[in-house]
């Protein structure tokens, strides 16, 4: 499709450049899995969601999968929820770096799928299963460190359209697909959405990622337009996606209230920040969970 080819070359040679300027920090190893260690962030205000979040991260590459963690996890004292990642169409992780990283630091297990064609979600599934067999095992860092009772999925463009197809497995509790392409069904989904989209897209159109938006009038779902933002301004630094995505998922998978204030209730932050959006939408089931509930 003509969306997939515009795609791909931008992707591809943004992969190649950041691959480049990784270098030694990201060198391979003998071995199929390499673990590179990042820096400590400093805390953040509890409100302060596009700011480093208070756990040192660490990356480690697989052959599937690419793990995004709190460094110390193996001698945290409670166990971290999971979101899984889908690449946009021929990207990588590496692409999306910053933003796994921010959500690591925030407390969160990213497990993104390698793959550069995610959209079926295989990859995405496999790496739930994967860090199921992680959890379980005593020699393993992950050793029931993983909250696997709280996933979320996410992605961007064909990965997005993944992160909707993953969200039909019973195994997810919430879904946030950024500027998602067309290929996924959100009737599929039983778990509460939040959908992004740039205003700017002109790949993703915005009402491409309004129409799921409609279709999903069985679950509470939200519409986030990010004022300004074209097709790839999450790619790299995630600038103005880093917040929001930070504060649904604490709200989604770890119970906190105050990022949960940010989209429901009567006092929802995001649907008074006209500066970072340039629409908000809620339908009549998000607009009746309350903020202290999400």
């Amino acid at each position: 499709m003509l969306w997939r080819r515009n795609l791909f070359a931008p992707l591809a040679a943004l992969a190649l450049a950041l691959t480049a300027s990784a270098g030694a920090g990201t060198a391979a190893a003998a071995t199929d899995t390499t673990v590179v260690a990042a820096a400590s962030p400093a805390a953040s205000a509890t409100d302060d969601f596009g700011s480093p979040g208070p756990y040192a991260t660490a990356v480690e590459v697989g052959a599937i999968t690419t793990l995004y963690y709190p460094r110390d996890i193996a001698d945290s004292d409670r166990r971290h929820p999971v979101i899984v990642w889908g690449n946009g169409t021929g990207g990588v992780p590496l692409v999306y770096r910053d933003l796994m990283l921010h959500w690591a630091s925030q407390g969160f297990v990213v497990a993104a799928a390698n793959t550069p064609m995610s959209n079926l979600g295989i990859s995405m599934r496999a790496s739930i299963d994967m860090l199921t067999g992680r959890n379980a095992d005593r020699g393993s860092i992950f050793f029931d460190r993983v909250d696997l009772e709280h996933i979320g999925a996410s992605g961007h463009s064909q990965g997005g359209a993944a992160a909707i197809v993953v969200g039909s497995d019973p195994r997810i509790d919430t879904i946030l697909p950024i500027q998602p392409g067309p290929l996924a069904n959100i009737n599929a989904v039983r778990v509460p959405a939040l959908l992004l989209a740039g205003q700017r897209d002109s790949i993703v159109f915005p009402a491409l990622v309004k129409a799921f938006y409609n279709a999903a009038d069985h679950i509470p779902a939200l519409y986030g337009e990010v004022r300004g933002a074209d097709h790839f301004t999450v790619v790299g630094d995630p600038g103005p996606f880093a917040a929001p995505t930070t504060a649904w998922f604490r709200a989604q998978l770890m119970g906190d209230r105050t990022a949960g204030a940010q989209f429901f209730g009567p006092g929802c932050g995001i649907c008074t920040d006209t500066a970072t959006w340039s629409d908000v939408r809620r339908n009549s089931l998000a607009l009746n969970v309350p903020a202290a509930t999400p």
